[in-house]
């Protein structure tokens, strides 16, 4: 039997066992030279002035949220078709998060949707690129600027992505970029995340937020320092860091990053060549004046029209040595938020959207031979 494909898998190299041993044998694990460099390379590579890194990307949200000074009071909106942490990390600092529907044609924010839910509480809004599909910045960042408010992409999936020939997280159209490096993402630290900005001021408040809310900074003491062991705790942070360890890994992975997306795009065109004749799997639609990074590869199917229920047809590609998954839960449909007064039909295009999705297997070790054994592996389950 041919080996078991997950639907996304890290890439690890011997120069990236060798960056992370070099790393433990320093002096150094953790609060060290490597976590600067890590987030200087990842700043170049995006084009951001700043990059500061997290412990995932789901704290790099919750502090995002902090450093703007969001809580009990404020709104913040983002799109139900996303993993809940692009909602949380409103609610984690006191704040409101508000839901909006997305577009059929790339399930990103619809900005057509966005001026009726801007209101006199709201104050930033958090654009998901989902699967690595740039969302419109541009109408998004000018919606907001008339507004005034704050704008900060959930880029979890879209490092090495492209807008308007800028790389996303130079954050052209916004205050800050999150990036995750969770292993099935383009680059790994094992766990990790990363906000990029433009801003000196929010950069410090990231740093501030992520170890504890400490500094010895002289010019931020509220008391005269006695000496050099002094410090203060100014505001309630979190330990929130990334490790020196993690940071050599991703540094290492940095390297690759190019090689990595051009494959990713490279498998996508191919699932594109094979499901064009196969009736009833669409694959995502793409925007104009993007480029994808394709951190999933994503495609819609017609599960009534093949008299086959999504679990089945889950069920037997596993049996095949082919692993799904689907991305994802409508936030509002989590029990957490239903709670909170969303029912079912509160956005339809969402919902219709989740009725059909299936991700595919999309990793960059992936040979040829896989991606057609999965797409005729998938056409034969479905009859089609």
């Amino acid at each position: 039997m041919s080996a078991f494909l997950p639907y996304g898998r890290q890439s690890i190299d011997d120069d990236d066992v060798a960056a992370v041993v070099r790393a433990l044998r320093s002096d150094w694990l953790t609060q060290g030279p490597e976590v600067d460099a890590f987030e200087a390379e990842l700043a170049r590579i995006t084009s951001a002035r700043f990059a500061v890194a997290f412990s995932n990307g789901t704290t790099a949200l919750h502090a995002a949220c902090a450093a703007l000074g969001l809580g009990p009071g404020d709104e913040v909106i983002t799109t139900p078709m996303t993993f809940t942490a692009s909602a949380n990390c409103a609610r984690y600092v006191g704040a409101t998060p508000v839901l909006v529907d997305v577009e059929p044609k790339a399930a990103t924010l619809d900005p057509s949707c966005l001026e009726a839910a801007i209101g006199p509480k709201t104050r930033m809004i958090i654009p998901v690129h989902y699967a690595g599909q740039p969302a419109r910045m541009e109408e998004i960042g000018a919606l907001a600027k008339r507004h005034g408010l704050a704008v900060l992409e959930d880029a979890a999936h879209a490092l090495g992505a492209t807008q308007g020939g800028s790389p996303i997280g130079s954050c052209v159209f916004s205050d800050m970029a999150m990036f995750s490096f969770h292993p099935v993402k383009h680059v790994t630290t094992g766990e990790g995340g990363a906000i990029t900005t433009n801003d000196e001021k929010l950069r410090d408040a990231l740093r501030l937020f992520r170890s504890h809310g400490i500094t010895k900074d002289p010019t931020r003491l509220r008391n005269p320092s006695p000496g050099p062991w002094y410090q203060e705790q100014i505001l309630l942070g979190h330990n929130f860091r990334l490790t020196d360890i993690q940071a050599a890994l991703g540094r290492s992975q940095l390297g690759k990053l190019e090689r990595f997306v051009t494959r990713r795009r490279e498998i996508a065109a191919r699932y594109d060549a094979l499901f064009g004749p196969a009736h009833g799997v669409e694959p995502l639609g793409r925007l104009d004046g993007t480029e994808h990074a394709f951190h999933l590869y994503v495609v819609r199917i017609d599960f009534a029209g093949f008299g086959k229920t999504r679990a089945e047809v889950m069920t037997r590609l596993r049996e095949r040595g082919i692993g799904t998954q689907v991305h994802y839960v409508p936030v509002h449909l989590h029990p957490s938020y239903a709670d909170r007064g969303w029912k079912p039909g509160s956005f339809p295009v969402t919902e219709a959207f989740y009725a059909e999705v299936l991700s595919l297997p999309m990793f960059p070790d992936m040979q040829d031979a896989d991606v057609d054994r999965v797409a005729s592996t998938l056409v034969e389950v479905l009859g089609a």
